[in-house]
């Protein structure tokens, strides 16, 4: 999963994100920028109309799931060469408001390299093909979250 030169997390996990482990792992001695993004549980959700989230339940089938991050890692190799070290860990179980529930971090040399359109361009495919549900859990009941991405063919 992860060697010297290149180095390379993906991984599903019920354990708290540790931000400080995982920028370690990825950073090399030639990294000047770690462009971070870090996906919360809301309290508040905004989506139709504004309700209270007590919780959310993440689940995944973990093979299928970390074979989908390992993509999405080639694909930002592919597109941004200069990238340095990448890691993608996804939490599941039941996660309470203000916590992390994904970590993407991309890391290079510089920050004008295309580190943050990486670490972007990371979310938003590991949101259309990594399968990861969410059960969002309010005072008026439970309902599955859907996307609205369709893989195409090869995806």
């Amino acid at each position: 999963m992860e060697s010297a030169a290149h180095p390379t997390i993906y991984s599903i996990t019920e354990s708290e994100i540790d931000l400080d482990d995982l920028l370690a792992k990825v950073t090399l001695t030639s990294t000047g920028a770690a462009a971070i993004f870090a996906g919360m549980v809301r309290g508040v959700t905004s989506r139709n109309d504004a309700h209270q989230t007590e919780y959310l339940e993440y689940e995944a089938y973990v093979p299928m799931a970390e074979e989908k991050m390992k993509q999405v890692a080639e694909e930002i190799r592919e597109r941004w060469p200069v990238i340095e070290g990448i890691a993608i860990v996804q939490r599941i179980g039941k996660l309470y408001p203000k916590t992390p529930t994904i970590l993407i971090a991309c890391t290079a040399a510089h920050r004008d390299t295309g580190v943050f359109d990486a670490a972007r361009y990371g979310i938003d495919r590991l949101k259309e093909i990594v399968p990861v549900w969410k059960k969002e859990i309010g005072p008026d009941g439970a309902e599955w979250v859907e996307g609205d991405y369709i893989p195409k063919p090869g995806e």
